[in-house]
């Protein structure tokens, strides 16, 4: 099977780096807890995606007696530990910088520059999410980023996604809070734009560690995959009927495990002839199928 790129997490990477640069200065400069909120956003991002490429490159590990299926699901456990980044660092210290300068009331000073720099944030981190939703169209273009959200057995591709929606939508609660703060002068806009921007990525990372915690405790194939398999054993010839089968998802590749009733064969070595020939064939139809087991079987009367 062939690897996939992590594009979508350099792109954030790269995006991320910037933007914290910027925003620190600015924080700095303008005396904004919503940009300084913002900022330790940002450093966490670039954290996490170096945390998510240390889990894909884990992911890869060659299969071994210990992991005889291999590691591929270590990348689950990697995207877990982001989204419990994402709510701590990010979101909950975000609330606690806002509920202090609520208490602790600083006028902001050169408002102008935190707005700038909010502005070129917003640009550089719809470059990355536009970098992301590439990546998921590329496999998914028929599906909503919703469904896609839903379904979706790339965690990876999941974290960087969910933490770039969540950077959009806090660049635009600061923005306002910065700007409401500066039109008014009064320092709580700012305070509360902190606050707003460290519960939307608490919320944020709630859902996709919701997610992340069901692909852990393991789930079957996408639904499209599955119906695909299923149908592909259905119409071969070889095999009379499907009596069961089960799908799981191995990091980026997938299990498959089959008990079918087959056609008459003259001999057991020509049934396993025939089950070597569908498997080869499934593989090749699925390259994410990387490993088969097939079991035949005969159906059983009524209270056997």
């Amino acid at each position: 099977m062939k690897e996939e790129s992590p594009k979508a997490i350099f792109y954030a990477l790269g995006a991320n780096l910037g933007i914290a640069i910027f925003k620190f200065a600015a924080a700095a400069y303008s005396g904004s807890g919503a940009m300084f909120a913002e900022a330790i956003h940002s450093t966490a991002d670039c954290g996490n995606q170096l945390l998510l490429l240390f889990g894909l490159r884990q992911a890869r590990k060659p299969v071994s007696p210990l992991h005889p299926m291999g590691t591929g699901r270590a990348i689950n456990y990697y995207s877990l530990l982001v989204a419990l980044l994402l709510f701590f660092v990010g979101g909950a210290f975000s609330v606690y910088e806002g509920v202090h300068r609520l208490f602790h009331r600083e006028p902001l000073s050169n408002a102008y520059v935190a707005l700038g720099v909010l502005g070129v944030s917003v640009v550089l981190e719809t470059l990355s999410l536009m970098g992301a939703v590439r990546e998921i169209r590329k496999t998914h273009a028929d599906h909503t980023m919703w469904r896609w959200f839903r379904e979706t057995r790339e965690s990876d591709l999941l974290v960087v996604a969910g933490e770039d929606i969540a950077a959009l939508a806090g660049l635009a609660m600061a923005f306002v809070a910065v700007l409401a703060t500066m039109l008014t002068g009064n320092p709580v806009y700012d305070a509360l734009g902190s606050i707003g921007v460290g519960v939307l990525l608490m919320v944020i990372a709630t859902l996709v560690a919701r997610e992340v915690k069901s692909m852990i405790v393991g789930e079957s194939a996408s639904p499209e995959v599955r119906r695909g398999i299923e149908a592909h054993l259905r119409a071969r010839p070889e095999i009379r009927s499907i009596m069961n089968m089960i799908t799981l998802q191995w990091g980026k590749e997938v299990v498959v495990a089959v008990q079918a009733e087959m056609i008459d064969y003259p001999s057991g070595r020509a049934m396993v002839d025939a089950i070597n020939i569908i498997e080869a064939d499934l593989q090749e139809t699925f390259p994410q199928v990387r490993w088969v087991f097939f079991e035949p079987d005969v159906p059983r009367a009524s209270g056997d």
